[in-house]
């Protein structure tokens, strides 16, 4: 970000740039909404809901944007380098190393020294020599030994000194390297310190603390706790989660390690005072979080040897990792982006990592507060009507494109038929026929000419923004009624979602382009319904036999009925025979195959409705040869039509039906 100032003399300013540091990039680009509402939206018209489609977004995640499941897979990668690549021995390690240094130095200086007394050197020699093979037990041995090395002593006290801090860097991250090269003053410092912890926490047991008592403690020991905490609560977990660490770092030793560490412990520092003070301190703060899992253990199985101190800290690590991958997996009630630690994801997994999760953040705050989702009565999550007419734009447009690919030009029916002006304008869209609104045109151009140069130009550049076109009356109305097929079948044969999509698609055209013209959605599954574009998108298929297309075209007739001045329209779009019919009874029967009682019924319900003059066109999914033989023997008998379009041009055929009907009445294009 820049740093401005005044150059001497002037007013001319200078500014340094360097990174941004202060949070999110502020120029980075905003979250893709549109793609994120058409993945949504796909799973949706599968039969998930809007919660569950959104949850299943963002595991998976975008283009070229990683979700929360590969955020949770590396999670996982890291856990397993981390258990492979590290043991528990690191601290043996070097106590083992440091004592075979301070005995490889006595013996040299028990060899060099001539003034020594024979028997005394064969003793010593003797002692070096017989060391049991414990470092715990050595290590014991020696503490009360007269070491005539001045090197082999150094070597001793550090085997001491380095136990002390280990066993203090198990409960004080940081620890180890604080109490490096420290004093006898530096280590009844912190003796005192341990002391008047406990009793901090003693009388927060009973509930006798103050907040007096946490800030005086505080005053004096405060640069031992880097976390900062502000009352006793949070210093409380802090160290309790830090300390269940370190037990449960024990519990994943072998028992001979664990058993090896406890005697050494008490060589800490030269005095077991140390081990008392934190065996104190565990035992506080046990008995203050006792939720915490103070019994697991871990598999460490690589060469790479940690001291108390890190293995703690990995322990730590490993804890944090499994709450990550919860949070990742968002699979609890009432799973939110905002419950993922982005601390937690940048420490374990990194600045990009972390970067990612607060995208996934960020773009499902905007989802729900765009207004493309919704909470319904019920408190579940639905699609608004502005994402639907969004989805329905889309949908249209990919429609429009599929129409002009198959006449080779541009479709230029999705305009609506000429009729009267309504005085009115609007932005002109592709395939827009209507003429021109020139004044609205030519003053678009020249507000924005005005606005992008500094300088007035004699000359006026039209762009496609600018131009607008005169909105005009259509000179018919149509009733049309779309049957869409809902049985099982439509769903395990890939059509379900291809069908919503048709749906979609004719319902933002006409509500959007045809708003004279009325449209029905009917779906028949083993019985009809007359359904609204919401329900149909969000409809799940249902695991249930029957084709009632009798029923449906009841509900058809019914609606053509309620629109007797409009020209009537009926599309049906099926991948099987009707297996089912409606009796007089309100019952539904069914049949498979096709009893001749359900045939009769429904070629008996389609002349009803054709007597109203509906022109009629199948829309024929799949290669069954007895569904092609009966739709076109119904076609036949109605002098309707059948087509048999693929499953990603459906939309554009049933789309183009529409308006090939809708046109038809006064002959604007020529469909032979």
């Amino acid at each position: 970000m820049p740093n401005s100032s005044v150059a001497p003399g002037g007013d001319r300013r200078r500014s340094r740039y360097g990174r941004y540091t202060g949070g999110p990039d502020p120029l980075a680009p905003p979250v893709d909404l549109a793609e994120a509402l058409d993945a949504i939206a796909e799973e949706v018209m599968a039969g998930y809901s809007p919660e569950r489609a959104l949850r299943e977004y963002l595991r998976r995640g975008g283009a070229g944007r990683e979700g929360y499941d590969d955020l949770a897979r590396r999670v996982a990668e890291r856990r397993r380098e981390l258990l492979q690549r590290h043991n528990l021995g690191g601290t043996l390690q070097d106590i083992r190393k440091l004592l075979d240094e301070a005995v490889l130095a006595e013996r040299s200086q028990l060899a060099r020294d001539v003034t020594m007394n024979d028997d005394d050197r064969a003793f010593r020699e003797m002692q070096m020599a017989n060391l049991p093979a414990s470092p715990a037990a050595a290590v014991n041995e020696l503490s009360g030994y007269d070491w005539q090395s001045t090197d082999a002593r150094e070597k001793f006290e550090q085997i001491k000194d380095l136990l002390g801090r280990e066993v203090l860097d198990q409960r004080f991250a940081g620890m180890k390297q604080a109490l490096e090269g420290a004093t006898d003053e530096d280590r009844a410092a912190i003796r005192e310190m341990l002391q008047d912890l406990n009793a901090l926490l003693d009388k927060h047991r009973r509930g006798e603390d103050t907040q007096q008592d946490f800030a005086d403690f505080m005053r004096r020991y405060g640069e031992h706790f880097p976390e900062n905490p502000r009352n006793v609560d949070e210093l409380i977990d802090e160290m309790a989660r830090r300390s269940a660490a370190a037990q449960r770092m024990l519990n994943s030793m072998s028992e001979e390690q664990r058993r090896e560490l406890m005697e050494l412990s008490a060589q800490a520092f030269g005095s077991p005072d140390l081990m008392t003070q934190l065996g104190a301190l565990d035992d506080n703060l046990r008995s203050i979080r006792p939720d915490l899992d103070w019994s697991g253990s871990e598999d460490f199985s690589g060469e790479q040897g940690l001291g108390l101190g890190d293995a703690t800290g990995a322990v730590q690590d490993l804890a944090e990792l499994d709450e990550l991958a919860e949070q990742l997996g968002q699979g609890y009630a009432g799973a939110h982006s905002s419950d993922i630690d982005l601390d937690a994801v940048k420490r374990q997994l990194g600045e990009e990592a972390s970067v990612s999760a607060e995208t996934l953040a960020e773009l499902e705050r905007a989802m729900r507060e765009s207004g493309l989702l919704r909470n319904s009565a019920d408190g579940s999550l639905r699609l608004s009507p502005q994402a639907m007419r969004r989805l329905g734009k889309t949908l249209l447009a990919d429609a429009a494109k599929n129409l002009s690919a198959r006449s080779g030009a541009r479709d230029a029916r999705l305009a609506g038929a000429s009729g009267e002006q309504t005085g009115a304008s609007r932005p002109w869209e592709f395939g827009d026929t209507q003429p021109w609104d020139v004044t609205r045109t030519v003053t678009n151009a020249l507000q924005r000419t005005a606005a992008e140069e500094s300088a007035p130009s004699a000359r006026v550049r039209i762009e496609v923004g600018d131009v607008e076109v005169v909105e005009t009356e259509a000179r018919t109305q149509s009733a049309v009624a779309l049957l869409v097929d809902t049985s099982y079948s439509m769903a395990t044969q890939g059509r379900w979602v291809p069908m919503k999509r048709t749906a979609l698609a004719l319902h933002h055209l006409v509500s959007t382009r045809f708003r004279g013209d009325q449209l029905a959605l009917i779906g028949f599954g083993r019985r009809a319904m007359n359904v609204d574009i919401d329900e149909l998108t969000a409809l799940p298929p249902v695991h249930e036999q029957g084709t009632n297309l009798h029923h449906a075209l009841l509900l058809a007739e019914q609606f053509f009925a309620r629109h007797p001045s409009m020209n009537p329209t009926l599309l049906i779009v099926t991948d099987g025979e009707p297996t089912a019919h409606l009796e007089a009874d309100g019952t539904t029967w069914f049949d498979w195959p096709t009893h001749p009682e359900t045939l009769r019924q429904t070629v008996t319900q389609l002349d009803r409705v054709t007597r109203r003059g509906a022109r009629t066109t199948f829309f024929r999914l799949g290669d069954d040869p007895g569904l092609e033989r009966f739709l076109n023997q119904l076609a036949d008998r109605v002098g309707g039509r059948v087509t048999a379009p693929e499953l990603d041009d459906l939309g554009a055929a049933v789309v183009g039906e529409y308006l090939r009907f809708r046109e038809s009445g006064f002959g604007e294009v020529d469909w032979g």
